[in-house]
């Protein structure tokens, strides 16, 4: 026979799974005494979709600081990104350099 001190009327709610958010990457160009300042503008316009004066800022910071960030996205478009920056620059012969960090 049960016992009706051990029954239990507790209904579990129900969880609701929230997905969880990808990974973000920060997109950087590194300085280098070679790469005309004009040319690290241009490819931040292009690929980062940024006007003149936030490629110029982004570039003075490489400059100046040696690490600028473009931009922070998800691991699969910061990769395509930084593919796209180091094949521009090596096409056009210049040394500059894009990595990816997690943000």
């Amino acid at each position: 026979m049960a016992n009706p001190a051990h029954e239990s009327n507790t209904v579990l709610k129900p969880e609701v799974a929230k997905p969880k958010l990808p990974p973000m990457f920060k997109v950087m160009l590194l300085n280098d005494d070679y790469t005309p300042m004009e040319f690290v503008v241009e490819t931040i316009e292009r690929f980062f979709s940024k006007s003149r004066e936030q490629a110029t800022q982004i570039m003075l910071k490489v400059h100046i600081e040696g690490v600028g960030v473009c931009g922070v996205y998800p691991q699969d478009i910061a990769e395509t990104k930084m593919s796209q920056v180091m094949n521009h620059a090596r096409e056009a012969q210049h040394p500059l350099q894009c990595i990816i960090e997690i943000a």
